[in-house]
């Protein structure tokens, strides 16, 4: 028999065998807020650790308005919350048409209870041929406590024929 052992928790970077797109090069980034030591870049770009999180609480917003029309395939997101135990729903939708209308992909709750559930790894297997602009929008408690949104990573991955890729995110 061969066996070893694994950590218990989802591994914390993207899969790979995908081009993850260079969102900088590529969009826009519109953003509700964000703290001065965990801006939204962090959590874009590959290589970065820290990830983005709030500068205040309630629903935040974070926007990706493309530069031209995306062919989106896998959408990674990564969430961690090690400090605070709360409930925290998103919303992940698309427009094809610069933000006029929007096509919800995907909304999902999570309970965040540190010790134990301090990660939320979403991997979507999707494919869309003309985003112009990818919005996450995060209510961090729906109890209405004070808690920020965070958000470690947000991939997204492109048709190869896409001009900005990058080799991980």
């Amino acid at each position: 028999m061969r066996k070893r052992q694994i950590a218990p928790n989802s591994p914390s970077f993207p899969p790979v065998g995908q081009t993850w797109l260079d969102v900088g090069s590529a969009a826009l980034v519109e953003v509700t807020s964000e703290e001065r030591s965990f801006p939204i870049e962090s959590a874009l770009q590959a290589g970065e650790s820290q990830g983005w999180r709030a500068a205040d609480s309630g629903t935040q917003t974070i926007r990706l308005i493309f530069d031209k029309p995306q062919y989106l395939r896998p959408i990674w997101l990564d969430f961690k919350d090690s400090e605070n135990k709360r409930t925290q729903e998103f919303v992940l939708r698309w427009s094809p048409d610069g933000g006029a209308s929007f096509r919800e992909i995907v909304r999902q709750q999570w309970n965040f209870g540190p010790p134990e559930s301090v990660q939320e790894i979403e991997d979507y297997a999707v494919e869309l041929p003309t985003v112009t602009t990818l919005e996450l929008v995060i209510v961090p408690d729906k109890s209405g406590g004070t808690a920020r949104a965070s958000l470690a990573s947000l991939c997204v991955a492109v048709n190869e024929s896409t001009l900005q890729p990058q080799s991980d995110c």
